[in-house]
């Protein structure tokens, strides 16, 4: 009985060089049309499937490899005295190793303006089935999906034998191949015909394991596409919690069209701010809290300059994001070694989903998007002037990217108190208060933002007793009007904004 190597791959990278080393080591090629063509252009011979199978390729390629001939040469038992028999009778040859990728469904959704006929036709069929067929049959079938397993598999090929430990590595990885494919598959066709989720599929690749995870006992790994969207330019490798600080950085810049700087430590802001430069951004945020933003994350949505590079190498930071950087800049800011400098490549915002793992399973959330549900509210006598009404919306972007319970202190477009992350609203009123006292702002005229309600006054007696001059928040409490009479009572203007920014 002769034994073949089915070869029919997509990617076609180094498939010569493994036919030829396949050949070597005893084995007849079969190969599916444009495999086979690539493969005798380059001398490597082999059979094409139509004329093995004596079967031609029909409908315009879509059925080539589904045969029985094909199937029973990967599928037959070889420890099986009868399927031996059966397959000698039926005169077919033993189909030993089975190398297949499939059609770039991915890629293709990925096009712009790709039309659904496009897309259905890149639906790989005979693939897949020869992938779980020779993977199921892993005992005597050696099933490869990807280029990056051909150098190995041959140096072990080379040895004369392919050990069981790694047939059953190849077929897990085979199945999770298929398994992403399909993923992929639904979710695009979901996405694109609006129809409902009903199950949450998340296949996503490993891309990094990282040094530990939150604390150095504990593994941790990037899956899936992260870093296409930035480009590590220069330092250390990063950590966990640098990519969950840098994420959500950026997210608050990116709610943002003028020059903003924002500078996060342990995922909460302790300093952002608005200006004309990079530079005057980059000095107002830092001054909101000279003191925590050491160790923290620097983030840009314009490009960094010389003078700016500068100003950031006077303290130490973890890491520096923007969307690019001058030359000037980066030979500043390579000088410290470890400091990791990183390029945004694309916007993160847009995500549609969020999901936290709970115990059993996965709790999912639309993405909060959204700053304004519609036009504020002005539920005072006294309203808002046009620059505290510009600070206050500055405000209130910021405190959706605030640990709840989140009071947010701005003056002249720039954050100047934060408290972040208490069991009571009061409680971050009074940390607020006293970072901004800290770091010597005068609070009179300043301006405040919550992100959810004030169940009491006392919030706003705390405001008055520091001339804060207009409150912006959901409203929406049972006490609404008694809080709006003590905002009245102390000349304070209120907004109310109709939706909530808990973050938990």
């Amino acid at each position: 009985m002769n034994k073949y190597a089915l070869i029919s791959v997509s990617d076609k990278s180094k498939i010569v060089e493994f036919a030829s080393s396949v050949i070597s080591n005893g084995y007849k090629i079969l190969a599916t049309g444009n495999t086979a063509k690539l493969l005798m252009s380059n001398g490597v011979s082999c059979e094409e499937i139509s004329n093995y199978t004596s079967s031609p390729e029909v409908f315009d390629g879509r059925v080539k490899t589904l045969h029985p001939k094909i199937f029973s040469g990967i599928l037959f038992r070889r420890e099986v005295e009868e399927d031996v028999n059966q397959m000698n009778e039926l005169d077919y040859g033993s189909i030993d190793i089975v190398c297949v990728n499939l059609y770039p469904f991915k890629k293709t959704a990925e096009k712009v303006g790709v039309t659904d006929s496009e897309l259905i036709e890149n639906i790989d069929i005979g693939g897949p089935s020869l992938i779980r067929a020779a993977a199921k049959n892993h005992n005597s079938v050696s099933v490869l999906t990807s280029p990056e397993q051909y150098d190995d598999f041959i140096q072990e090929l080379n040895t004369g034998k392919i050990s069981s430990e790694t047939k059953i590595r190849l077929a897990v990885e085979a199945f999770s191949h298929t398994s992403e494919y399909d993923t992929f598959i639904v979710n695009t066709l979901e996405n694109r015909f609006n129809l409902p989720k009903k199950n949450l599929r998340i296949n996503l690749n490993e891309s990094k394991v990282l040094r530990y995870g939150e604390n150095p006992h504990q593994t941790a790994s990037v899956y899936g596409d992260f870093f296409s969207y930035f480009e590590i330019l220069h330092g250390k490798e990063l950590s966990y919690n640098n990519i969950l600080d840098l994420v959500a950085a950026v997210q608050i810049i990116e709610d943002f069209e003028s020059t903003a700087c924002a500078i996060i430590k342990h995922n909460n802001p302790c300093g952002v701010a608005l200006s004309d430069t990079v530079l005057s951004a980059y000095e107002k945020a830092l001054s909101s809290d000279t003191v925590s933003a050491f160790g923290g994350i620097v983030t840009f949505n314009k490009e960094v300059d010389e003078e700016t590079a500068i100003k950031l190498n006077s303290i130490f930071l973890e890491v520096v994001v923007a969307p690019s950087f001058s030359e000037a800049a980066m030979s500043i800011l390579t000088r410290k070694k470890d400091r990791r400098i990183l390029k945004q490549l694309k916007k993160i915002k847009g995500e549609e989903s969020t999901f936290r793992s709970i115990p059993g399973g996965v709790l999912a959330q639309s993405a909060n998007n959204k700053v304004f549900e519609s036009e504020l509210k002005t539920v005072t006598v006294k309203e808002p002037e046009n620059s505290e009404l510009n600070d206050l919306k500055f405000a209130w972007t910021i405190t959706k990217h605030v640990k709840s319970n989140a009071i947010v202190l701005v003056k002249n477009l720039q954050t100047i108190g934060i408290g972040a992350g208490q069991v009571s609203r009061i409680d971050s009123v009074k940390i607020a208060i006293m970072k901004a006292k800290e770091f010597g702002f005068n609070l009179e005229n300043s301006v405040v933002a919550s992100d959810a309600f004030f169940p009491f006054a006392d919030g706003i007696q705390a405001f008055a007793e520091n001339k804060i001059s207009a409150v912006i928040q959901p409203g929406g409490s049972v006490r609404d009007n008694e809080v709006i009479d003590a905002a009245n009572e102390n000349g304070i203007s209120m907004v109310f904004t109709g939706i909530r920014h808990f973050k938990h």
